[in-house]
């Protein structure tokens, strides 16, 4: 096997891990105006994950108006939704445009805040590597109490696919 197939198979085997951004199209950079647009043409799946009973504190105890600093609206965005960015990213389902109308409607934000004043890079917000997704029907109570055990699988992954490299020199 050659050094490229290496590398890539040494990718691919990285590349299955936690989350890693919520995409600008999720927010609303994609010109849905915070939370994904909806087209005539392209029907969506239901989002699998039942936002109307998700916990918002996190978001409305720190994004304040009137003036909303972004600094801590987004982080606060972040710490929301980093967790469900397997869900929110799928432009074939709800998920995105759902998420936002609870978090809009719960923290009576102005239209478009968030896509507006939440931006970092070109594939979206960061989210921290080690942040657990939570699976619908799963509190983020449990999914973080399992990070241990993600951390510990995405570990032993990566020393797998290193140990895989090696072994094919």
């Amino acid at each position: 096997m050659g050094l490229h197939a290496r590398v890539a198979l040494f990718a691919a085997v990285l590349a299955v891990g936690p989350a890693g951004f919520i995409s600008n199209e999720a927010v609303g950079h994609g010109g849905g105006g915070g939370g994904g647009g909806r087209s005539l043409l392209q029907a969506k799946k239901e989002c699998p994950v039942n936002f109307e009973e998700a916990n918002y504190t996190v978001i409305t105890s720190r994004c304040k108006g009137p003036l909303y600093p972004p600094s801590l609206c987004c982080e606060a965005l972040k710490d929301f939704a980093c967790p469900y960015t397997t869900y929110i990213n799928d432009v074939q389902t709800s998920c995105a445009a759902t998420m936002f109308s609870y978090i809009n409607l719960y923290g009576k934000y102005p239209p478009g805040l968030f896509a507006n004043t939440c931006k970092e890079g070109p594939h979206g917000l960061a989210c921290p590597e080690d942040t657990p997704q939570v699976k619908p029907g799963e509190e983020k109570a449990d999914a973080a109490s399992s990070a241990a055990t993600i951390a510990a699988a995405a570990g032993v992954t990566a020393v797998s696919a290193f140990l895989m490299l090696v072994a094919m020199s």
